[in-house]
């Protein structure tokens, strides 16, 4: 398959230029693609101020209008899509992602670990770290701070993940070359779609730093984004390489892992 992420600066609370950005670009860029990251937050931007601004901008999926434009991207470009927004159910609120087919049908992962103030926004996410069919393998998702908890990475891949989508707003410099370590140690491809830019709020502000990249199982960058400007990263994977557990004639990842061994952790 070809895999790809999508790198851009979104504008804190303008939802409808976003949307449309990650749409343009897509179709320009991406259109190859059957497989497609897209950021953290991409629709709204990062850095809230509050619980009730979070609120006033998350949305419903399906039922709002960054629903409406994964739906749509994904059938326009014949590709499944990853992408994160901010996620309203009754009364509570999520920083989540959702994977959408070019049939339409969709799935939401809820991101489980939160950083820094987004404890202040949100609701930890509620989510298994389960595995989804999709572009003709399993796929599995975590968000941005996920990516601190090698658990996350070694859930998906026991459980027959072969490409981890890792929707990110990276501020902290360690992830790029923590995602080599996540995909060698659990032989598997990693997509990590980052933003851009910098979010400025009131007396607040945070910087990102772009590095987007596709890893494979052995642990190299297959492609990689510069630290800033859009960006579109396009490269050709086999995800059937990541059914395979040796690693040498001798070693299988699954089977010499010794779970006797590892106490609470199992």
């Amino acid at each position: 398959m070809k895999a790809a992420y999508l790198q851009f600066e979104p504008r804190f609370g303008e939802v409808s230029s976003n949307l449309r950005a990650m749409q343009d670009l897509a179709a320009n860029q991406a259109g190859e693609a059957d497989l497609l990251v897209l950021p953290e937050l991409a629709s709204t931007g990062y850095l809230f101020q509050s619980r009730d601004e979070v609120f006033d901008l998350a949305e419903a999926f399906p039922g709002g209008p960054t629903a409406d434009c994964f739906t749509q991207m994904a059938f326009d470009l014949n590709a499944v899509i990853v992408g994160g927004f901010a996620e309203r159910s009754g009364d509570q609120v999520y920083n989540s992602c959702a994977l959408v087919r070019p049939d339409g049908s969709s799935h939401i992962y809820r991101k489980a670990h939160l950083f820094l103030d987004e404890k202040d926004w949100f609701v930890p996410g509620d989510s298994p770290f389960e595995p989804v069919p999709a572009a003709g393998t399993l796929i599995g998702m975590m968000i941005c701070f996920d990516w601190y908890y090698p658990e996350v990475a070694r859930l998906l891949a026991l459980r027959g993940a072969t490409i981890i989508c890792h929707p990110s707003n990276l501020v902290l410099p360690h992830c790029p070359e923590a995602m080599k370590v996540r995909c060698l140690e659990n032989r598997l491809f990693a997509i990590t779609a980052n933003r851009t830019g910098r979010d400025e709020r009131g007396d607040r502000s945070l910087s990102f730093i772009g590095m987007s990249q596709v890893v494979d199982p052995g642990g190299q960058i297959l492609v990689s984004a510069p630290p800033d400007g859009d960006h579109v990263g396009l490269v050709e994977i086999d995800p059937r390489l990541a059914e395979d557990k040796d690693v040498t004639g001798r070693n299988n990842w699954t089977r010499d892992r010794r779970i006797d061994l590892f106490g609470d952790l199992v």
